[in-house]
């Protein structure tokens, strides 16, 4: 997997770009016919490890879908890691702050 070219786009761009998951698949494994949720996984781990995130956190499997792709160490990318944080702790029973997600529905389903 070479994301290079992505990485670069990402930073040019103040550290936010919305890619097609087309896009991504072509430079992640341009042999494959089609993503799967285990190739999802393994770009969404390779992401980590440049420095990336995405939002959606978990990748759709279709090549139609869009995705923000964050910097990590940017300003946007740490309040998307602690809006994330915050989601799981929803998850888990233990937000400190439990409606917030009552006025933001579609952040939550974008953060887990």
């Amino acid at each position: 997997m070479d994301f290079t070219i992505i990485k670069h786009a990402v930073e040019v761009d103040h550290g936010i770009k919305r890619l097609s998951m087309h896009f991504i698949k072509k430079h992640a494994a341009p042999e494959r016919a089609r993503l799967s949720t285990e190739l999802c996984a393994q770009i969404g781990e390779e992401f980590k490890r440049i420095g990336l995130s995405t939002l959606p956190r978990t990748l759709p499997t279709s090549e139609n879908e869009f995705v923000w792709v964050i910097q990590r160490d940017s300003v946007l990318g740490e309040v998307a890691d602690l809006a994330a944080a915050l989601a799981h702790l929803d998850e888990l029973g233990m937000n400190p702050l439990p409606q917030v997600f009552d006025n933001y529905p579609r952040a939550k389903s974008n953060l887990s």
